[in-house]
Formats: structure tokens, C-alpha cells, sequence
């Protein structure tokens, strides 16, 4: 049994890069190198090498490498032939990166509020958004949880639409025994570098099952072009480098092992948070294997909660304080405060508590113990609903 001293202040990050870098050291050196006497900087054969790997984890026929998880998210919809005029549907919970997708498509994002206990997209309040320019609904596996993917085909399909995945927290998640990446038309991920499996730079990806989708896919990352000077469809330079490539195939090979330390932290977490009235935990839902990208815990009085673990040198993140209807780049959408009830209740109360695969047993119980010390000393007394 694990105990901390509430009067020594232990340091202990949101994440810790650092120590992950240290685990692979010296296998991501000499990958590195390899790229670096190759002189074969964009894509090429490590770039290939790490998308095969990534879609046999996934069961996916198709992967290409991106350069990064936002352009994923456009590359995605731009090959699926979403332009000026339509709409498409997006939980309001979740980061800007996944409406740049719509917009630079040229097309508008209509937001739906989350679930209660998922956070992930609300589908019983979907239909009522679709409307004659709806084209797609993007189901986004927020926090590492995969969305309830079955309802949210169901009405795609009633109304044809295409099913797209922002997977970018969601690395090997499941969804009723699948891995999340094929359940949609497409997907898209991210590698940025905090992710659960992170690059040492920018980097995305894109999958599909559909042979059609996933040709256009590869054109557009590379000029809209198969032949060099040969450019046949619009497309961008949305290509992976080499570099990440070969640190991504690196780490992939741990990713199982920092996943299940990851949902053993987690764990922990619940049973060491449970008993606690103020605090609201994450729900793990029955079709879904989270995988805890973030561990997201719901407190009233959150700055001053914040503030204590801080001083206790605990470092915290929020994810999301502002939800999408309220950013100023999306006023002229007509949204006010009140809209999207759940999502912004999730804003105000959010709280990410620190998880990265390295984290030490004595570190989380020191967090467990300062949190619950936030409460049990009448510091914040108030519930969370």
C-alpha cells in the first residue's frame, strides 16, 4: 500500500514526455539515422512501413501517413467530396481541430450537445439537426472513448449520410470488441506529440475500409497526383515525414503495453476517487474500451481545486473550457449560452487529472490524497450535480 505525506510536496506532471523518450531512446536514434543517411526525408519506405503497422492494428485496409492530425481531419472530409453549401454534425465538446476540418472544406459545422456520462456525441439529439445539407456526421471518440458508434451508423444511414471518426484521443479504443478506425466511411487520428501514441513533431493519419475513398485519400495528401508533374484531382501537400514515420513505428510496438498502464491508472483512480461525494468520475461505457488518453473528473469550485493541487505541485489540464458554440470564431453561427446544456455543464466542471504510461504508483496516490484533502478538510464542500 502506497501512502503520501500531505506535507511533502512531490512535483508530478500532466504528462511526462521526458520519460517516455527515455524508453525508446535509443531504438528511436537509430531509426532516425537511418532516415537521416537515407536522405529520403518525405514518406518513403519508413513512412510506408509505420502505415501498414498502424492499420494491421486497427484491421484496417488502408492507412496513410499525414502531416498532421488537423490535416487528417480535412483530408478526410475533402475525400469525401464535402464542399460549399453542406453541413456537417459535430459534438460541441471537443477541440477546434475537428470543425477546421469542415471549414476548410468550405462547409458550415452544426453543433449537437454531448451525453451526460459518454461526453461523446448525443445521437438522440442528431435527427433534428439534419436538414437537406447535412452530408456527414463526425462521431468524435472523445477523452480515448469510443462513441455509441451502432446508433449513430443507424441514422446515418436512415438519412445517407457518410460516418466519419475523429479519432485522434482514441488510439486502439474499441467499440464492442472492434478497434475504432473502420467503423465509419473514414477516419481520421493524430500523433501530436502528447497523444497516446505521439510523434516528436506534427503527425496524422487517415483510414478507411473503402477502396474508393482511400484512393482518393492518397492522391490528396500527395498534389492530387499518383505521377510526379501529373496531377489528376485537387489535393495538398499533407505528407508525412519520414522522420516520424520511423519514430512512430518505434513506439507503436509499445502502444498495448502503455495502453493497459494507462487503463490501470485509471483504475486506480476510481478506486481510490470513489467514495469521494464532489468529485463525478469518468464512466467507461459497456460497449466501449477506453483508453484514457485523458482522465477527466467533474469538480464544482474547479479554479480552486486547481489552484490547491497546484500548489501541492500537481500539474492539471482542462479539456474543454470553452465548447465550440461559444468561441468567437463560430458567433456568426447564432449560438448562445444555454444551448447545449451538457457540454457546457462538462466545460465549467472539467478537470484532467495527470495519466501518462510512466507515471509511478506513489505519484497517483499522492494526487488521490491532495484531491480528496481538497474536500475532506472543507476546503470545497460544494457538489457536483
Amino acid at each position: 500500500m502506497f501512502t503520501s505525506q500531505l506535507n511533502n510536496v512531490m512535483k508530478v506532471p500532466f504528462l511526462d514526455l521526458k520519460r517516455n523518450y527515455s524508453t525508446v531512446k535509443d531504438e528511436v536514434l537509430r531509426e532516425v539515422t537511418e532516415v537521416l543517411d537515407s536522405t529520403q526525408y518525405i514518406l518513403g519506405p519508413k513512412v510506408e512501413s509505420f502505415e501498414k503497422a498502424f492499420a494491421l492494428c486497427h484491421d484496417a485496409d488502408y492507412c496513410y501517413g499525414t502531416s498532421s492530425g488537423t490535416d487528417a481531419n480535412h483530408l478526410a472530409l475533402w475525400a469525401l467530396g464535402i464542399g460549399p453549401g453542406d453541413e456537417v454534425i459535430i459534438p460541441v465538446n471537443t477541440f477546434v481541430a475537428t470543425a477546421w476540418g469542415i471549414t476548410l472544406c468550405g462547409a458550415t459545422p452544426v453543433f449537437a450537445d454531448c451525453h451526460a456520462s459518454s461526453y461523446n456525441l448525443d445521437y438522440e439529439g442528431i435527427e433534428s439537426k439534419i436538414t437537406s445539407k447535412t452530408k456527414a456526421i463526425i462521431a468524435v471518440h472523445l477523452y480515448g472513448q469510443a462513441a455509441d458508434m451502432d446508433s449513430l451508423r443507424a441514422i446515418a444511414n436512415r438519412h445517407s449520410l457518410f460516418l466519419v471518426e475523429d479519432a485522434a484521443q482514441a488510439h486502439l479504443a474499441e467499440y464492442k470488441g472492434k478497434r475504432v478506425g473502420t467503423l465509419g466511411d473514414v477516419a481520421s487520428f493524430s500523433f501530436y506529440p502528447g497523444k497516446n501514441l505521439g510523434a516528436y513533431g506534427e503527425g496524422g493519419a487517415v483510414m478507411t475500409n473503402d477502396a474508393g475513398i482511400a484512393h482518393k485519400l492518397k492522391l490528396m495528401r500527395d498534389h492530387g497526383s499518383e505521377t510526379k508533374y501529373q496531377h489528376v484531382s485537387y489535393g495538398h501537400n499533407y505528407r508525412m515525414e519520414s522522420i516520424q514515420g520511423a519514430i512512430l513505428s518505434v513506439k507503436l510496438k509499445y502502444l498495448q503495453d502503455w495502453t493497459d498502464r494507462r487503463r490501470a491508472i485509471a483504475k486506480r483512480y476510481c478506486e481510490l476517487l470513489g467514495d469521494i461525494k464532489q468529485i463525478k468520475l469518468p464512466e467507461e461505457m459497456p460497449y466501449s474500451r477506453h483508453v484514457f488518453h485523458l482522465f477527466v473528473i467533474q469538480v464544482s469550485e474547479r479554479a480552486d481545486v486547481q489552484k490547491l493541487l497546484a500548489e501541492a505541485g500537481i500539474s492539471t489540464g482542462l479539456h474543454y473550457p470553452i465548447p465550440l458554440h461559444m468561441q468567437a470564431c463560430f458567433s456568426h453561427l447564432g449560438h448562445k449560452l444555454g444551448d447545449y446544456p451538457n457540454a457546457e455543464a462538462l466545460a465549467d466542471n472539467c478537470l484532467s487529472l495527470p495519466i501518462f504510461p510512466e507515471m509511478t504508483d506513489a505519484e497517483l496516490v499522492y494526487v488521490c490524497d491532495h484531491l480528496r484533502n481538497c474536500f475532506t478538510n472543507k476546503v470545497i464542500a460544494q457538489n457536483v450535480s
